[in-house]
């Protein structure tokens, strides 16, 4: 058998940069981890902008750093400011939703980082990138049935509040006699437009509440939303002198609210169980 020193050469090269290559990836995982070390104690104190550099600096270290990831999207949320309507505030929010979906790219199960994504464009009103963000996962048949009926319900209540925003104005809701026991009844707004939108939004919220109870049967607040927007559905059919599906509206609330009131018991029931369950000895 021939041996080529050339051969030889090129494969003993070859060991020594894989060898290499791995010591560099092991050091650089100590050094990430020092860095996030670094980050929390930075963070505890509350020097956020050092924590951040801190963490990125684990991630440049180690990119596929899971905890790096949290670490990063954490720090720059703390540093939005809720209710500060400045260009610099509303970006830090953005770079924050930016470093969740990070997260979210290798774990798409995250339940923190979707959640913070969630709050964070509430926080600076952007209800478009909102309802879009909720409705791609309530449509995601990758998750399971219970998270895409949370989220239908949450889209049923924000429909909700689309259409009880306008019903309750003073020129819609009307007491006819102050000195009496509340009679109230219901006009129908000035502007077609907003007579147009509450249909709409009742329209759209019923849809999702049903969706959301199909996915989950048991899910408390599709019911309750359920309820609720039948009752805006019977305020609109009282616009309109509609009595009979005025009544037919009140008594479906009125099933969905016992089913609501129902689940609402049972989960009642669980929690004070378990508060009364002895903790397992250590």
């Amino acid at each position: 058998m021939t041996f080529s020193w050339t051969r030889i050469g090129a494969i003993a090269i070859l060991a020594f940069l894989a060898a290499g290559g791995a010591g560099c990836t092991l050091v650089n995982k100590v050094r990430a981890k020092d860095e996030l070390n670094a980050s929390a104690r930075a963070y505890k104190e509350g020097h956020f902008e050092e924590a951040e550099a801190h963490a990125k600096r684990a991630l440049y270290l180690e990119p596929t750093n899971k905890t790096a990831m949290i670490f990063v999207a954490r720090v720059i949320h703390q540093q939005y400011r809720p209710g500060v309507d400045q260009p610099d505030n509303v970006q830090r929010a953005r770079d924050a939703i930016q470093a969740y979906q990070q997260i979210l790219a290798i774990d798409a199960n995250n339940e923190e980082a979707y959640k913070a994504i969630s709050v964070l464009y509430a926080a600076i009103k952007d209800d478009a990138k909102l309802r879009e963000w909720i409705l791609k996962r309530a449509n995601d048949p990758n998750m399971p049935n219970e998270k895409r009926s949370e989220a239908f319900a949450i889209l049923a209540g924000k429909d909700w509040d689309c259409s009880f925003k306008i019903t309750e104005l003073p020129d819609v809701k009307v007491t006819n006699d102050p000195t009496k026991p509340a009679q109230v009844t219901y006009k129908k707004p000035k502007e077609q437009k907003d007579f147009d939108k509450i249909q709409r939004c009742v329209a759209s919220g019923l849809e999702e509440a049903e969706t959301a109870i199909k996915y989950d049967p048991n899910n408390e607040s599709a019911w309750s939303y359920k309820q609720n927007l039948l009752l805006e559905n019977a305020k609109i059919a009282l616009m309109n002198n509609d009595m009979a599906r005025k009544a037919e509206y009140e008594k479906q609330a009125e099933t969905a609210g016992k089913r609501a009131a129902l689940l609402f018991e049972e989960r009642r029931k669980r929690e004070e169980a378990a508060e009364q369950t002895p903790s397992p000895a250590k």
